[in-house]
């Protein structure tokens, strides 16, 4: 009589399973140990290594096994446990009909089932509902949990500039880092008596101080610490719901906010005297420049690449009159100050003169615009490739990072970690996640912007044809909403325009349309063409 065929299917998901006997060689072992036992013929090895479990998708030798149990190369396929196969009941139930399907029975060698019998199946369901349902518990567990550590006073995860975390699980809590204090409390300091948010980045990084990532200095960082709360001895918590998926749109007024179990940097005076004078500025600045300034984010500077922003100067003329005086400077220099990069100004009026006569220029010429159109197209073509390629690292970092998220689930839910070091290593994670997701949209910014499908010239025409007329006569805010749908980018080189890079998408028409009063709809062939392009001219 024939031996009945075992193949083993083993899994670790991290090397500290491997260090707490789940190793695959001791999965191999107890597979040995049964076949011996049992009068069976262990005749294949299906090993993952430092994968998730949560789902079946790149586990290359799960793949093989289900390959090669369609041509019949075993009668039996068993695992140390029924999480090595499968976490999620769906795919466990997925993995184990195919097995069936094709006459092979699926064992569990630490587990009390046999899918050859009715029983066994039940068991096998019931075991892997629990298993799920185990996990979602855990989830929601962890956000009670790390609500609940918040109301206490203690600080969930992340790092914080004059603070860092000192010891693990529940004993973890704020302690100050002194250099860093008196970074924080110099800013209060420098608000307090008056200097702006740009003035105090300035001398930050002029001073050579860096935030707690090591970067310079910025405005928003500067009024992140003025309003974090952490600073005067308070805990703030779940400010965002869903905050990965909804981003800004899921902030929470019902946040948390408590008096923390830490030592405060700064005095509840300076806390709201800062309030106060944050009031007294906030409807201060007048929006007499608004629309007045349409070139304002279009304009690079020629040193660091930046944004270029609206600035203004007041000179005196012999007279005593007042004469007001427009520039674009750089946006990095605005914001962080001297240390990081100059004004390198451009005048207003000459820029502004150059890039609408450019563009006059090109609107009137049926040859350049058609050279621009085949020229977009090629150049198109080239730049998105690397975007994608770009796109795809950033995708395999998230689903790395997500993973070691899972294997951190799966540490505990074997028992390897407790809770507290469960949610310590979850909020690090996700923090990450955060991170990556937003470079990921900046990405996918940019592939929106460089779509590779052919422009039709005719299109391209018509809508050029229609800018020209509406900015002979539209007003300066309109103005500056049709720039931006043609203009992508203006260099600049010695305090004047260089090159101007011109782009379209399919909004453009709507748009214009919407601002002439045109009320002309699409036709369906030109509001399906997904089409856009790039070009310095």
């Amino acid at each position: 009589m024939n031996k009945v065929r075992v193949a083993l299917y083993a899994r670790v998901s991290t090397a500290e399973q491997a260090e707490e006997g789940y190793s695959i060689q001791a999965q191999e072992e107890m597979a040995v140990k049964y076949c011996e036992m049992q009068g069976k013929e262990l005749v294949k090895k299906y090993v993952d290594k430092g994968i998730s479990g949560k789902s079946t998708k790149d586990r290359l030798a799960l793949g093989e096994l289900i390959g090669d149990c369609k041509k019949r190369l075993f009668d039996e396929v068993v695992v140390w446990k029924t999480s090595r196969l499968a976490r999620n009941v769906l795919d466990l139930a997925q993995i184990v009909n195919t097995l069936e399907q094709n006459n092979i029975t699926f064992r569990s060698l630490s587990e009390p089932y046999d899918t050859s019998t009715p029983q066994g199946k039940l068991m096998m369901n019931m075991l892997g509902s629990f298993a799920e349902f185990e996990r979602t518990t855990i989830i929601e567990n962890l956000k009670m949990g790390m609500n609940a550590r918040a109301r206490q006073g203690y600080k969930n995860g992340g790092r914080l500039l004059g603070y860092k975390s000192e010891g693990t699980g529940k004993e973890s809590r704020l302690v100050i880092v002194e250099k860093e204090e008196e970074t924080v409390r110099m800013i209060f300091r420098l608000y307090s008596e008056g200097r702006g948010y740009k003035a105090i980045a300035n001398e930050l990084n002029k001073l050579g101080y860096r935030s707690v990532r090591g970067n310079y200095f910025s405005i928003n960082a500067i009024k992140e610490i003025l309003n974090n709360p952490t600073y005067v001895g308070m805990i703030r918590f779940n400010r965002y719901v869903d905050y990965s998926s909804k981003r800004r749109k899921g902030a929470n007024e019902n946040h948390i906010l408590v008096e923390g179990k830490h030592k405060a940097i700064i005095d509840k005076e300076t806390w709201e005297k800062v309030r106060l004078l944050q009031k007294k500025k906030s409807g201060r600045y007048s929006t007499r420049a608004k629309g007045k300034f349409p070139l304002t984010g279009m304009l690079r500077c020629p040193v660091c690449g930046a944004g270029m922003v609206a600035a203004m100067t007041v000179n005196t003329l012999k007279d005593g009159t007042k004469r007001r005086i427009r520039y674009y400077s750089c946006g990095n220099f605005r914001n962080m100050g001297s240390a990081v990069c100059s004004a390198n100004s451009v005048r207003a009026e000459n820029a502004e003169a150059y890039v609408f006569n450019r563009i006059k220029e090109i609107l009137i010429n049926e040859k350049v615009l058609k050279d621009i159109v085949d020229n977009m197209n090629r150049a198109s073509r080239e730049k998105v490739e690397p975007l994608k390629q770009k796109r795809e690292a950033i995708s395999r970092k998230i689903n790395e990072t997500r993973d070691k998220k899972n294997r951190v689930f799966e540490l505990y839910e074997d028992g390897i970690i407790d809770k507290e070091n469960l949610s310590n290593r979850i909020g690090l994670l996700d923090s990450q996640i955060e991170d990556q997701i937003q470079e990921l949209e900046k990405i996918d910014e940019e592939l929106s912007d460089n779509n590779i499908d052919e422009i039709p010239y005719d299109l391209v025409k018509k809508v050029m044809d229609d800018f020209n007329v509406l900015m002979e006569s539209a007003e300066p805010q309109q103005k500056k909403l049709f720039l931006k749908l043609v203009v992508d980018k203006i260099t600049v080189e010695d305090g004047e325009v260089k090159k101007i890079h011109i782009h379209f998408n399919q909004t453009i028409r709507n748009l214009i349309n919407m601002y002439s009063n045109n009320t002309e709809e699409l036709s369906d062939d030109e509001s399906s063409s997904n089409f856009i392009f790039k070009m310095a001219i």
